[in-house]
Formats: C-alpha cells, sequence, structure tokens
C-alpha cells in the first residue's frame, strides 16, 4: 500500500541550509518537477527575500551552491536553477532510489519540511536508515496509508495524537535544546500536562510499532 509521510531534516550539508541558516526571514521552497532523474544536482527553486543582493552574495558563499542562474526576479521573490555540489546531501536521491516523490519540498526552521508520496512503508524505512547513515537528523511529523485517507487515522494515530504530537513538534518540545516545556504544550492546548504526556507516549508508541517495528519484523 503507498504511503504519504511528513518528515522535517536537518543537517549542514543539506541544500541551501548554510544560506537558510544566515539569512532571516527566508523563505525557500523547491518547484516541483514531474521527474527527477537519478543524480540530478540541478533543482528550480522560489526564494523569497527582500534583499537580492544580500541573497545572491550568500548563495555565492554557500558550500552546498556550485552555481546559480536567476530565472526571474520580482516584488522580493526569485526563481532560480541551482547546481548543488558534490558533496551536497540531496533528500531527493534517495526518494528517487526507492520510487518516490517529492510532491511539496519547503523551508523549516534550519531544515526542510518534505512530504513524501512513496509506494511502500518499506520505503521509508530506506529514507530513514540513508538520514541515519548520513547523520541527518529526521522526525516523521505525520504517515497515514493512502487508501485510508477517509479514516480520521494515519497508521494508529488518533486525531488526539497527531495534534499532540504535531504540537510538541511546532513548539519545540522535541528540539535540542529544547525550546518549550511540557507543561507549555499543554497550556498552548488548553489540556493537562498529564494528557498531553500520555498522547504524545502513546502517539510515539503507535508510530514506531507502524514504521519501524514492524517492518524490522517482516
Amino acid at each position: 500500500m503507498s504511503v504519504t509521510a511528513t518528515i522535517h531534516i536537518e543537517h549542514e550539508r543539506l541544500a541551501l541550509v548554510p544560506t537558510l541558516r544566515t539569512l532571516d526571514d527566508i523563505d525557500i521552497r523547491v518547484i516541483t518537477q514531474g521527474t527527477t532523474a537519478p543524480g540530478a544536482t540541478n533543482f528550480p527553486f522560489l526564494i523569497k527575500y527582500d534583499d537580492r543582493e544580500e541573497l545572491e552574495a550568500r548563495l555565492a558563499e554557500d558550500p552546498t551552491v556550485e552555481g546559480y542562474e536567476l530565472v526571474d526576479w520580482s516584488d522580493g521573490t526569485g526563481i532560480y536553477y541551482i547546481t548543488h555540489t558534490s558533496e551536497t546531501l540531496l533528500i531527493s536521491t534517495v526518494v528517487t532510489d526507492v520510487n518516490g516523490f517529492l510532491a511539496d519540498t519547503e523551508t523549516k526552521g534550519n531544515g526542510w519540511l518534505a512530504r513524501l508520496l512513496l509506494p511502500e512503508r518499506e520505503a521509508l524505512s530506506e529514507i530513514w536508515e540513508f538520514a541515519r547513515e548520513n547523520d541527518i537528523s529526521l522526525d516523521i511529523i505525520e504517515i497515514y496509508g493512502n487508501d485510508d485517507t477517509e479514516a480520521g487515522e494515519s497508521y494508529g494515530l488518533t486525531d488526539e495524537q497527531t495534534a499532540a504530537l504535531r504540537t510538541a513538534y511546532e513548539e519545540g518540545y522535541f528540539g535540542e535544546p529544547r525550546e518549550i516545556s511540557l507543561d507549555g504544550v499543554a497550556s498552548s492546548m488548553d489540556l493537562s500536562s498529564t494528557a498531553v504526556s500520555g498522547r504524545l507516549r502513546r502517539g510515539m508508541r503507535n508510530l514506531i510499532a507502524a514504521t519501524i517495528a514492524e517492518v524490522d519484523d517482516e
């Protein structure tokens, strides 16, 4: 059964992360292409930043950028084709290898938020292994089987567990260092810390059981 997964990844050698970490209020999005050839290192990006001169100065210094070509610039938004260096870590490489598709990829925090369309659960396990081998921090935000998108659950996660995990992640509860306490997450959800703690524990247990433990058993 095919699956859709939303993940967040961080590493200093991921594409454009050095630029992302040096410029405040920058927003970068990969322009989705119909196909991505294996080994491709040239991709189109939509970049929103007020100062074009400063942006291009940072791109020129970015160790993940071999070169760039401006296609269009208007009102603080540019479309660039960017070629990456051979040392750049590209999640697209392993996604293509497992016959998956990057449906949506944009910067978030100090990394990338990506929505993946994968042919089967085992493909996510291979992506996880790629991240582990390359010391990439990978967090699974959401995962569900495409045959069950109307069921109200995603791999055993109830709506309440999904909301708790998403809120905790967005508020920085899983950050290193942690940006918010359990009480802070509970307060933002207008729940008791005991209730939120239970939802997080059960949600993480169900997610692991559905995506890692079960794959290992098979």
